[in-house]
């Protein structure tokens, strides 16, 4: 059960987080996946994240949005 009071949710509909997969590869640069989104909690205590895949190996990295293409 959630309360609203407490949590608040996302306070916009965009995205403020980027989840990527990302893999090691020799030579120290990784290979970055977009496999999803975060909102901030409208408190800034939390995230709700929405992955489009789950990764078996490597790592999730969540980075913040910016006007940069991916």
């Amino acid at each position: 059960m959630t309360d609203a009071k407490n949590n608040p949710g996302p306070t916009s509909k965009t995205p403020t987080h980027v989840a990527y997969q990302v893999r090691d590869r020799e030579g120290g640069k990784g290979f970055w996946t977009r496999i999803g989104a975060a909102w901030a909690h409208g408190d800034g205590k939390g995230f709700n994240i929405q992955v489009e895949a789950v990764p078996l190996d490597g790592r999730i990295t969540l980075r913040v949005v910016s006007d940069k293409k991916d």
